[in-house]
């Protein structure tokens, strides 16, 4: 990973062909560099991210379809087509699909860091305890769950 590449990334396809599946979310690859990773995510009712902290990246969601319930330091927004979702580093934050729609979005952290690896490893993985354990070693902090 180097400086960000000029050129286009097809609306189908994966920069360098990425394109995961993140516990029954699609995410597709669209930008990376050191400085910033972005990805096109589908996330079909009923998915969601739960709470985290991302110590060392800025994380941002341009909503393209459907709607987001998103829980960010201990308040509940939504977030629907057109609206910009910013996420702080060290903010909590947690993102469900509550809907009965398809949520398409784009997603992008600054700075990339570990963010690709951790994809990379907790791709195709069903176990939510190892997803966990392993976004830890990837600056990803997941919460515990509320009492």
């Amino acid at each position: 990973m180097s400086q960000m590449t000029a050129g286009v990334t097809p609306s189908n396809e994966g920069y360098e062909g990425a394109v995961w599946n993140i516990l029954g979310q699609t995410y597709t690859l669209k930008q990376e560099s050191n400085q910033s990773m972005g990805w096109h995510a589908i996330f079909p009712p009923g998915t969601f991210v739960p709470p985290h902290i991302h110590p060392t990246q800025d994380e941002f969601i341009l909503m393209i379809e459907g709607e987001f319930e998103l829980w960010i330091d201990g308040k509940t927004h939504v977030a629907r087509p057109g609206d910009l979702v910013r996420m702080p580093m060290n903010i909590p934050h947690g993102i469900f699909n509550k809907s009965s729609g398809i949520v398409t979005c784009f997603f992008w952290v600054a700075p990339t860091r570990k963010l690709r690896g951790l994809f990379e490893r907790i791709h195709n993985l069903t176990d939510p305890v190892e997803v966990v354990r392993i976004a830890a070693e990837h600056e990803v902090d997941f919460l515990p769950p509320p009492a």
